[in-house]
């Protein structure tokens, strides 16, 4: 395979990625969309000084999207609350806590 060749596959595998993505995100951004508005229950992951950072139930670490609570700072990492979704982007949610659940029972 000649140089030219290569590159040409490599710029047409990489176009390729790049629709495919860009198509996913489009379909990602209409899905959390339509969460807006849903109370969900949230396992905080960490807590910075801009709030709490969790994910929901269906949600995988470090591969799905997370769920900001800007401003909520009290929360620990393992809390499980229930929040509102009131925003959303391509991958991630911000919610709003409407409160800690029990885990001790």
């Amino acid at each position: 395979m000649l140089r030219s060749d290569h590159e040409s596959n490599a710029n047409l595998k990489q176009q390729r990625y790049d629709r495919f993505m860009q198509k996913q995100q489009q379909i990602s951004t209409a899905k959390l969309k339509r969460r807006i508005g849903q109370t969900i229950q949230v396992l905080i992951d960490e807590v910075d000084e801009e709030g709490a950072i969790g994910r929901s139930f269906a949600d995988a670490p470090e591969i799905d999207g997370l769920v900001y609570l800007n401003g909520d700072v009290e929360l620990k990492p393992g809390d499980l609350i229930t929040a509102t979704i009131e925003h959303s982007d391509e991958y991630d949610l911000w919610a709003a806590r409407v409160a800690v659940n029990d885990m001790s029972a």
